[in-house]
């Protein structure tokens, strides 16, 4: 039986911070309490500093930054101080699918919030994982955003692979996160350390659409003002105010 994260404190806002962070990278965890055993079941146990003698347990966690935090915690449920190989797949997205594979074992998913959010998460995840070689692959479809991702992270020094990410997408709840797992476990060409974005008219369509929708039918961006858009370089909400204040 594969075991899980425990959490152990009686400090609310850590709990809270923790709790949220394990949904949101769809890791399973259980709430512990002070006055139960702690179960076979439990493979490491995130806490406090100030608490850690209270508990009388093997595998504990002292929590001062909650993304460390949890990264020990499954590098202790998969045995692992360090390891040989790191492999970070991409699915790209508006949102994109991030899986993160220790040398064949798949550590976590997570999603982030724009493409230019994954080199900030790679960042974190190169934290968190200490290995000796560390990889990147990302999928082909979608080349405005995987071109606005491989672009943010040139500033970076990682081995970028560009992957035929056919027959990696199934349906689930985050297809997205599964998509990213079946790409990390592929082989790819090098990628370029820079890209010429150039977004498709459809995209552009998509764009002006989304902002009619979002604006209740009331503004429609521009052509222009859609194209920094799909390039990252504005918001569609800053996209629709500076519409607006054209229009006024």
């Amino acid at each position: 039986m594969e075991k899980t994260i425990g959490l152990l404190t009686r400090d609310f806002r850590l709990f809270h911070d923790l709790v949220k962070a394990l949904k949101r990278r769809d890791l399973a965890f259980v709430s512990l309490s002070f006055d139960d055993p702690i179960p076979t079941t439990v493979g490491a146990v995130i806490t406090t500093h100030d608490e850690m003698n209270d508990i009388d347990f093997e595998n504990k966690v002292a929590c001062t930054d909650v993304g460390m935090a949890i990264a020990a915690s499954l590098r202790i449920l998969k045995g692992k101080d360090r390891f040989d190989e790191l492999i970070v797949g991409i699915d790209p997205g508006a949102r994109p699918g991030i899986a993160v594979v220790g040398d064949g074992i798949v550590l976590e998913t997570r999603g982030a919030a724009s493409p230019e959010d994954v080199a900030p998460v790679m960042r974190e995840i190169v934290a968190s994982y200490p290995a000796n070689h560390i990889g990147l692959k990302i999928g082909h479809g979608d080349p405005t955003n995987r071109n606005r991702i491989i672009n943010s992270l040139s500033t970076q020094n990682y081995e970028i692979e560009i992957v035929d990410e056919k027959g990696t997408t199934h349906r689930s709840d985050s297809p997205d996160q599964e998509a990213a797992i079946g790409i990390a476990s592929m082989r790819g060409h090098p990628a370029k350390r820079k890209y010429t974005i150039t977004p498709s008219p459809g995209e552009i369509k998509d764009l002006q659409n989304r902002s009619r929708i979002q604006s209740k039918g009331k503004i429609t961006i521009s052509k222009s003002l859609a194209g920094q858009v799909a390039e990252g370089n504005i918001t569609l909400e800053e996209a629709l105010k500076r519409q607006e204040n054209n229009q006024s």
